[in-house]
């Protein structure tokens, strides 16, 4: 359960034997980790710049599904919340691939691919939230980092809120502020990161190829942080819950993208298109994307209509970031801070849990004398090659889907039928094959 505590409120329970920790962003990394920390004996403190916890999930409620690959049971298991996490989510068994003209293609059994590793399951991410927040979990709301300094690795915090006055594009603090030292702080603020400029500095590059599919990262050697932009975007959205919650759908065209996705009591909708057709607007969009398909299943024409019939969905931009360096001192990128995925293989949710367990190892370390810095440096030369993988992979699969060309679309629909799902996945099951070793 989330809990609105200030900084001070959290600082009062860390006791003078313990490492002060310092987590930014209250996002799905940010909270698995404090849980785990939590877990262990230790009071990190966590902070988040939405004003309420009410904001901090808003956009779920636009429609932000997920499906959960099995790297994420072993956080599950050590906060012990797998039954609420069975029961707020729906397991996955097949894949449905449908050609550009919305006729199946072929349909996979993915769990019993992914049997021997453990559970494939859907679910929002507010009730994702919900199960890894099952026991406590404090947060300073309206909080944000606002200078880092290596110097004992003193953090200034700003108190920021409704207080705040935009001047000249930019919000100012009206609150106060105050410095605080910390042996390690975490930055988990997202993809879009504010804190992560405190210690990386420079530009974000980004690349796109001509044709707007690009999925390789061609930035500069100087920046910091790498992107890439795949020119398309999509609105998301739910459908009502129908009779087969353990199929997702998806249907590849030239020009659009339809991603259908079962939670717990709904089917999330992903209606991509190219930019440049984003003026069209959901309803229009969708309306075309219905004249085009020749078949139209229940659950496509649902979907199609969840859109056509939604209020201001929200709209998502298909980027994504790379840090070059995670480790800077005694701070720390994790999650989409880190890396910041496209949905394409839709790994990014569970890379960000892995990690949050993979960095609570070695912050456990810090209690028997471990140095931070090299808690930290062990925790990205273990974890980086492995979300790196998962990255390249997100970015080759974005070169497949993002297409506008019939004949690209055509030549696609040929190769899903001979390609199998044990050589699509192979990227993913690899990695599932060698978890990370746990403490």
């Amino acid at each position: 359960m989330i809990i609105a505590a200030t900084v001070d409120d959290q600082l009062k329970h860390v006791s003078l034997e313990e490492p002060r920790i310092l987590i930014v962003g209250a996002g799905i990394a940010g909270i698995a980790l404090a849980q785990l920390l939590r877990g262990r004996g230790m009071h990190p403190i966590l902070i988040d710049r939405s004003p309420d916890s009410g904001r901090m999930i808003g956009d779920n409620r636009a429609g932000y599904m997920l499906a959960l690959m099995p790297m994420v049971d072993p956080v599950i298991d050590e906060l012990e919340c797998r039954e609420a996490y069975l029961e707020a989510s729906v397991g996955i068994d097949r894949y449905i691939a449908h050609a550009r003209t919305g006729k199946v293609l072929r349909q996979d059994h993915l769990g019993d691919l992914l049997a021997d590793y453990g559970d494939y399951r859907g679910i929002s991410r507010s009730a994702l939230l919900d199960v890894l927040t099952d026991g406590d979990c404090p947060i300073a709301f309206g909080t944000t980092v606002t200078g880092l300094s290596d110097d004992g690795a003193t953090v200034a915090l700003a108190q920021v809120g409704q207080s705040g006055q935009h001047h000249g594009g930019r919000t100012r603090s009206l609150g106060q502020e105050e410095v605080l030292e910390f042996d390690a702080v975490v930055i988990a603020d997202g993809m879009n990161s504010r804190s992560r400029r405190l210690v990386t500095g420079g530009p974000v590059a980004t690349a796109a190829s001509e044709s707007g599919t690009t999925a390789a990262a061609v930035s500069g050697e100087t920046s910091p942080v790498s992107s890439v932009d795949t020119t398309w975007g999509g609105w998301v959205c739910w459908a009502a819950a129908d009779g087969d919650q353990s199929a997702v759908d998806e249907i590849w065209s030239d020009g659009f993208f339809l991603g259908m996705y079962p939670v717990k009591g709904a089917v999330g909708v992903f209606l991509g298109c190219p930019d440049a057709r984003q003026p069209l607007g959901p309803r229009r969009f969708a309306a075309e994307v219905r004249r085009r398909l020749s078949v139209l299943t229940p659950r496509i024409d649902a979907c199609l209509t969840a859109v056509e019939e939604a209020e201001a969905p929200f709209y998502w931009p298909l980027r994504d970031s790379r840090a070059q360096k995670w480790r800077h001192g005694r701070t720390v990128l994790l999650g989409d801070a880190a890396a910041g995925f496209l949905p394409t293989a839709g790994i990014g949710a569970g890379m960000a849990m892995e990690s949050a367990g993979v960095l609570a190892d070695e912050l456990s370390s810090l209690a028997t004398g471990t140095s931070a810095a090299a808690a930290l440096e062990r925790f990205e030369t273990r974890q980086r090659p492995r979300v790196e993988a998962a990255h390249d992979n997100s970015r080759s699969l974005a070169r497949l889907m993002f297409g506008r060309s019939r004949l690209f679309a055509f030549v696609r629909d040929q190769a899903f039928r001979v390609i199998s799902i044990r050589s699509a996945l192979k990227p993913i099951l690899q990695l599932l094959e060698s978890p990370p070793r746990r403490m």
